[in-house]
C-alpha cells in the first residue's frame, strides 16, 4: 500500500500495543515502523531499475526480517527512553508488530509480497489497490481523534479500536467483491466460448468498484473491466498477443528470464517506432477501453554501446494523469462510451 496508509496502520498497531503505557511514542513509533520496509526503494539509487523491482518487497517485507530487526529497534528505543513505563520486551513487541503489518497489508495488493524470502513465492491477493480512499482515509480520521485523548482515556482505545475495525471489515468487503467479479468474468468467457488457461483479477486505482481482469490464452491476453454499478453482465474482452517471437536473439539474453519472473509470466513484447518494449500486465494499462494506448509498466529493450541489452522503464506522464482518472470514474459508474 502506498506511504501513507502504512503509516496510520503502524499507527494505530502500536497504539494498540502500548499506547496506555507509553502515549503518543507508541504512535510515533508504530508509524515509523510501519514506514522501514518500504526503504528498500532506495535501492534504485544504487543499481538498474529491474534489479530495484526485483528487491522490492523482498527481504525488507519478510518474517525472517520482521524477526531480526524487531529486537535492535526495540533495544535502541528503550535506550532512548529513560523512564521505566515500557522496557525492551514492550518495545520489540511494537516494532515487530509495527514491522509484520506492513507486508501483511501489501500482500493484499497486486505487486504482492515475499513473506517467505529466501522464498520467492509472492504472497499476493490482489483484491485491493495500492492507494485506496475508503480503506484509508476512514481509518486515519479515527487515528487522529485518538491522538487528541490522554494516553488512559477510554475513548482513545475506542477511537484507535474503530479505525482499525473498519478498515478490517473493509478488506473482508473487498475479498467479497474480488469472488463475486472474479465469478462475472469466468461465466462471461464461458458464453463467449473463450479457452484460456488463467484468469487474475484486481480492482482499478482508487476504488473497489470497477475490476479488470487480465486471462491467458494460447497465444494472447485478454483484459476486460467490469464494475459492479453496470446493468449488465456483457463484458467485451480486449485482446494483446503475447508476441513472445518478437524478442529475437534477444530471448537467449539473461536478463528475458528475469523480467518474465518479475511479471510471473503476464508480459506482451511490443514493437512500436523501432523500438521494442516488454509490457508487464500486471497493473494494467494507463487509461481504460480505447484510451489505453500503453501499459503502467513497460520497459525499452535496447543494447547499449557495449552490446549489453538493457530495460529501461518508459516514464509515465503526470499531466495525463487528471484525465484519465476523469474517464476511470465514469467507466466506475458503468459508463462504457
Amino acid at each position: 500500500m502506498d506511504s501513507l496508509t502504512q503509516i496510520v496502520l503502524g499507527a494505530a498497531v502500536g497504539e494498540a500495543t502500548l499506547g496506555r503505557k507509553v502515549g503518543n511514542k507508541a504512535m510515533l513509533w508504530g508509524a515509523i515502523a510501519g514506514t522501514i520496509p518500504d526503504l528498500d526503494v532506495l535501492s534504485k539509487h544504487f543499481v538498474d531499475n529491474v534489479t530495484a523491482n526485483e528487491l522490492h518487497r523482498g527481504f525488507s517485507h519478510s518474517l525472517l526480517f520482521c524477526l531480526l530487526a524487531a529486537p535492535i529497534f526495540g533495544w535502541l528505543i528503550a535506550k532512548i527512553y529513560s523512564n521505566k513505563e515500557a522496557d525492551w520486551r514492550d518495545w520489540t513487541k511494537l516494532m515487530f508488530l509495527g514491522l509484520f503489518t506492513h507486508p501483511i497489508l501489501d500482500a493484499f495488493t497486486t505487486w504482492g509480497t515475499q513473506l517467505f524470502w529466501p522464498f520467492t513465492y509472492k504472497v499476493s491477493f490482489k483484491n485491493i489497490f495500492v492507494v485506496d480512499p475508503l480503506y484509508t482515509v476512514p481509518f486515519l480520521i479515527f487515528v487522529i481523534l485518538a491522538m487528541f485523548y490522554k494516553r488512559t482515556h477510554p475513548k482513545r482505545k475506542k477511537f484507535n479500536a474503530l479505525g482499525l475495525y473498519i478498515s478490517s471489515i473493509y478488506m473482508i468487503i473487498t475479498l467479497g467483491l474480488k469472488w463475486h467479479t472474479y465469478t462475472i468474468f469466468q461465466q462471461s468467457l464461458e458464453k463467449q466460448d473463450i479457452h484460456y488457461k488463467e484468469i487474475q483479477t484486481k480492482p482499478t486505482p482508487l476504488n473497489s468498484i470497477l475490476w479488470t481482469a487480465n486471462v491467458e490464452t494460447e497465444n494472447s491476453f485478454l483484459i476486460a473491466y467490469y464494475s459492479i454499478l453496470e446493468n449488465d453482465d456483457g463484458i467485451a474482452f480486449s485482446e494483446f498477443p503475447k508476441n513472445h517471437h518478437l524478442l529475437g536473439k534477444m530471448k537467449d539474453d539473461p536478463l528475458i528470464p528475469r523480467l518474465a519472473t518479475l511479471t510471473e509470466g503476464w508480459y506482451t513484447i511490443e514493437k512500436k517506432d523501432d523500438k521494442t518494449f516488454f509490457n508487464d500486465l500486471r497493473f494494467g494499462q494507463l487509461g481504460v477501453g480505447q484510451e489505453a494506448d500503453r501499459f503502467v509498466f513497460s520497459y525499452e529493450l535496447f543494447y547499449d554501446n557495449s552490446g549489453t541489452l538493457q530495460a529501461k522503464e518508459r516514464e509515465r506522464k503526470m499531466g495525463e494523469a487528471s484525465p484519465l482518472l476523469k474517464k476511470l470514474f465514469r467507466r466506475v459508474l458503468g459508463d462504457k462510451s
